[in-house]
């Protein structure tokens, strides 16, 4: 089916339901210059992430976290959010959209506009003192490391700082409880930019009344999709905003 043709069915079922929400993954923010962890290139081509991001290794050897993993983070907090990230914001908007689930951790969603996002991992926008559970923005903890400061204390109590995102081995955020609540009442869940194989968001999918998956590769869930989109996030998306404008709806 050529992509348009995919584009005006996704626009009917988003017409017809009474609440959509969305799961977005690594996929959505490639546009955005942050590279996908599994691709070629990625992140865990560099690290090991079993190793250098794992809960274990951050509780017991958090220089590790602070020496070989948090340089690959670099590129996530001088992202710019792209034209996918646009129009969600702007579903949101006309009240196309109840929410967005998110398994990233760059805020590209909320820089984007959107208010009612799901972060699942966690995000990158500040860290908390494991021992006193005072907490810092972004760059203040940046400014420690680069200071040489590593890992990077509390001026309160000297206890380390770990940043506010779920590492390997961490119980997933309180979002997950309410993302789950979401799914659960959705008619429709559109899946964007996500492969389905990280546990245990993927069994989200599972729970939404129809599902819509854009994604360039295979996912696991797509047996159960009512439509598959095997294309670029932002392209797509900038196709379903010009066809809800032709539609008057938005």
């Amino acid at each position: 089916m050529p992509l348009l043709e995919q584009v005006v069915k996704l626009a009917d079922l988003l017409l017809t339901s009474k609440k959509t929400v969305v799961l977005t993954g690594a996929g959505i923010s490639t546009e955005s210059g942050i590279p996908d962890f599994r691709s070629p290139g990625g992140l865990w081509s560099k690290a090991d992430p079993m190793y250098a991001f794992s809960a274990d290794t951050f509780n017991y050897r958090p220089a590790v976290f602070y020496r070989d993993g948090l340089p690959h983070l670099a590129s996530i907090n001088s992202a710019r959010p792209n034209r996918a990230h646009e129009v969600l914001a702007a579903l949101e908007k006309a009240g196309l959209l109840d929410c967005v689930i998110t398994q990233n951790v760059d805020s590209l969603h909320q820089r984007a506009g959107s208010a009612g996002v799901w972060e699942v991992h966690g995000h990158l926008r500040s860290a908390t003192c494991m021992q006193c559970g005072g907490q810092i923005i972004w760059d203040y903890l940046l400014d420690k490391v680069m200071a040489g400061q590593i890992p990077p204390r509390c001026n309160n109590c000297h206890g380390i700082y770990k940043p506010d995102c779920v590492f390997f081995g961490d119980p997933l955020t309180v979002d997950f409880m309410e993302a789950t609540r979401a799914v659960s009442n959705s008619e429709l869940m559109l899946v964007i930019g996500s492969s389905l194989e990280v546990e245990p968001v993927n069994h989200l999918p599972a729970l939404a009344g129809k599902l819509v998956i854009i994604n360039i590769g295979a996912t696991a869930a797509d047996s159960k999709a009512k439509l598959i989109i095997n294309h670029r996030a932002g392209e797509t998306m900038d196709m379903l905003y010009k066809e809800l404008l032709r539609r008057q709806v938005i």
